[in-house]
This record gives structure tokens, C-alpha cells and sequence, in this order.
């Protein structure tokens, strides 16, 4: 009998074998792959769950509780997004946020701010009165922050601080270094704040150094036209603060103790100033104005014999705020130490 050939049978166990492995393989490499995935799954399930908590703890730190001027406790939004500030917009300009809407004197926004404040809404202070609180409202403000307690009375401020927390100074004008200190804490721009007063502290220092030679022992007074009449401003507030305040210049004892006070003819001799700055408000003090200059009385005064009588520009002269003074004190050196 002839002998089998059985190799073919050898090489089909061998070859079967190769495949088994190999199936095995692929199926351990499926499995591996689908842990894989499911591992990948697990981790991007777990990602937002992570966002929401540090949402979540966000949330929490979103607010903070603060003590206004006036003692009210208020809650605030940690990083306030639109802000209703009306006449602190120079300061608000100088820490690099833009409000919600601003302060108006009928139609005419601060006029010397309109070149950055072009875009932004007007809300008018008509007679100098804050407006009705659904004014206010349609801005959708979060914070709103008066800037002399005069706004917050009559009951403006329990209708305004339903609105939106609202934080009330006693007279932001008064202390500007205080001022736009405690701005700038409010509206999360501390090191802005910071800056901006050191940049002014060393434009103030550097204007006195210059005034000494002919300021020294020197009194001013700031005199304001409209067309009701005239008056002087004191030094507490606008271009009076910053002449007597911020640069040294000796105030009348007309308003020592007063922000200020009705002016007519017969004062004048009794204004004891050496410099006069004089502002036409808003153009309506025209005839006021040269009904005073043209009058002997004022003519033989010794500041008018001197030809020590000024005028200067209202619409920053009665500003309060950096670019406000740094306009001012800009004024003063050039018409007294050029």
C-alpha cells in the first residue's frame, strides 16, 4: 500500500492556528480599544461637572457687601458691568471704564468728556435734580453710585437702590484722592486707581513748584456768570477746590467757611483776592459779566488795576475729576507762571 502524504494536513493545522492567534489579537485589541473609550468618555463626562462646580463657586464670590458714605450696607457685584455714576464720569473715564449712561444739563453732556462719552446715552439732571427712577431703570444699571449725598435725598435713594445697588458719597469733589480710591474699589480697578492718582500727584507737585515764586501768600477767587446773576465758589468744590486745596492759593474771607456766595457790586470792594478767575456759564452770563467789568467800582480794584482778572473755560472749571483738575491746574500755571 502506498504511504499517505499528511503534510498538507500538518499545514492547514499550522495555518489555523496562525489564524486563531491572530483573531485573538484583534479581539483583545477591540476590547482594549473599548476600555480606552470608555476611560475617554468617563474623563470629558467628568470635565463639565468640574466647570459647573468652579461655575458654582464663581457664583458665590460674584458678590460682596460694602459700607456707602451714608452707612448703607449695600451688596454689590464683585466686577460691575454697566455703571450709572451721573457726574463722576471723569473719574470713571480715568480708571478705563465707560458708563451706562451719563449725567446732562438739559440736551449737553460734560462738554469737554464728549470726545470720549460721544456714544454714550444722556440722562438730563434738568435744575440739577436727580431724574425719575424709571429714567434710571430703562439703563438696566447693576450698580449705581451717587456722587454727593444732595442725590440721595428726598427719597431718590430708596427708589434708586430698588433699581440696583446703589452706593451714595458725601461729596465725592471734596476729596478726590478719597474718591477715586474708593471708585476704583467699587469697580474692581484698584491698581488703575492707583496710577491714575500718582500721574496727578506728581502734576499737581510739579504746577506748585512753578506757582511758588508768584502764588506764595497770594489769595483767589473763582467768580461764575449766568444769567441770573453772579457768585463766587468757595473752595470745596470745581476750579475753588483746586485753587485753594490742591494748588495753595489763600481763599477770600468772603467764603472761608461758605462753597459760596451771591457777588454784586456792592461786595466788591470786600473781595480780598489777588488773582480773579471769572467763568461765563454756558454763555448765558454775558451781560452779567460786562455789566461788572465795566463798572468803576470794579475797574480800581487792585486785582483789576493789575490786570490780574482771568477767564476761564466752565465747562471743566466746574469738573470733578482727574481730567477736570489736571485741566485746571494746566490753566493756572499758564496764565500765572508762563
Amino acid at each position: 500500500m502506498q504511504a499517505r502524504d499528511y503534510s498538507f494536513i500538518k499545514s492547514f493545522k499550522k495555518g489555523a492556528l496562525v489564524l486563531l492567534v491572530f483573531i485573538l489579537s484583534i479581539s483583545l485589541l477591540t476590547a482594549c480599544g473599548s476600555q480606552g473609550e470608555t476611560e475617554v468618555t468617563n474623563q470629558e463626562t467628568a470635565v463639565p461637572n468640574e466647570t459647573a462646580a468652579s461655575e458654582e463657586a464663581e457664583t458665590t464670590a460674584s458678590t460682596r457687601v460694602v459700607t456707602d458714605e451714608l452707612d448703607h450696607e449695600i451688596t454689590i457685584p464683585t466686577k460691575p458691568l454697566k455703571v450709572f455714576a451721573p457726574y463722576m464720569e471723569d473719574s470713571m473715564i480715568v480708571l478705563g471704564v465707560k458708563p451706562v449712561a451719563q449725567w446732562a444739563d438739559g440736551k449737553n453732556g460734560q462738554l469737554y468728556l464728549q470726545d470720549q462719552l460721544a456714544d454714550v446715552p444722556k440722562v438730563n439732571f434738568v435744575g440739577g435734580l436727580p431724574p425719575a427712577p424709571e429714567v434710571v431703570m430703562a439703563f438696566e444699571p447693576d450698580l449705581i453710585i451717587l456722587h454727593t449725598a444732595f442725590y440721595a435725598e428726598n427719597g431718590v435713594y430708596e427708589k434708586y437702590s430698588k433699581i440696583a445697588p446703589t452706593y451714595v458719597f458725601k461729596n465725592a469733589a471734596g476729596d478726590l484722592v478719597s474718591s477715586v480710591t474708593k471708585l476704583g474699589d467699587l469697580l474692581g480697578k484698584g491698581a488703575e486707581a492707583e496710577q491714575a492718582l500718582k500721574d496727578y500727584e506728581k502734576k499737581k507737585e510739579e504746577a506748585k513748584a512753578k506757582l511758588a515764586p508768584v502764588g506764595e501768600g497770594k489769595k483767589a477767587a473763582l467768580i461764575n456768570f449766568n444769567g441770573k446773576g453772579m457768585y463766587m465758589i468757595g473752595g470745596n468744590y470745581f476750579g475753588g477746590y483746586v485753587l485753594s486745596h490742591e494748588l495753595g492759593l489763600g481763599k477770600s474771607k468772603l467764603v472761608e467757611t461758605k462753597n459760596s456766595m451771591d457777588v454784586s457790586l456792592e461786595i466788591i470792594p470786600d473781595i480780598d483776592a489777588d488773582f480773579i478767575f471769572t467763568m461765563n456759564n454756558k454763555g448765558t452770563g454775558t451781560a452779567n459779566m460786562k455789566e461788572l467789568t465795566d463798572n468803576a467800582i470794579w475797574k480800581n480794584t487792585p486785582y483789576a488795576k493789575a490786570g490780574h482778572v482771568y477767564e476761564v473755560d466752565d465747562t471743566y472749571w466746574t469738573g470733578s475729576g482727574l481730567i477736570a483738575y489736571g485741566k485746571i491746574i494746566n490753566d493756572v500755571v499758564a496764565l500765572l507762571a508762563p
